[in-house]
């Protein structure tokens, strides 16, 4: 567990549709990239390892 406090950021290929999830990679290196809805900022986040992050990434990539 992490006392820092997540620093969340959109993709740059986000744009404004409103459709947007954030990341706070700052905290990779404490074994989690917390994910969540940028649309709901105080709802729930998706904590995965920061392999399956990547792989997200590389998935999301290919769509």
């Amino acid at each position: 567990m992490t006392t820092d406090s997540p620093q969340w950021v959109k993709s740059s290929y986000s744009g404004n549709g409103g459709q947007c999830v954030e990341a706070a990679l700052n905290l990779a290196s404490t074994g989690v990239v917390p994910v969540r809805d940028s649309k709901q900022p105080e709802g729930p986040s998706l904590m995965l390892a920061p392999q399956a992050f990547a792989g997200l990434v590389q998935f999301a990539k290919q769509a």
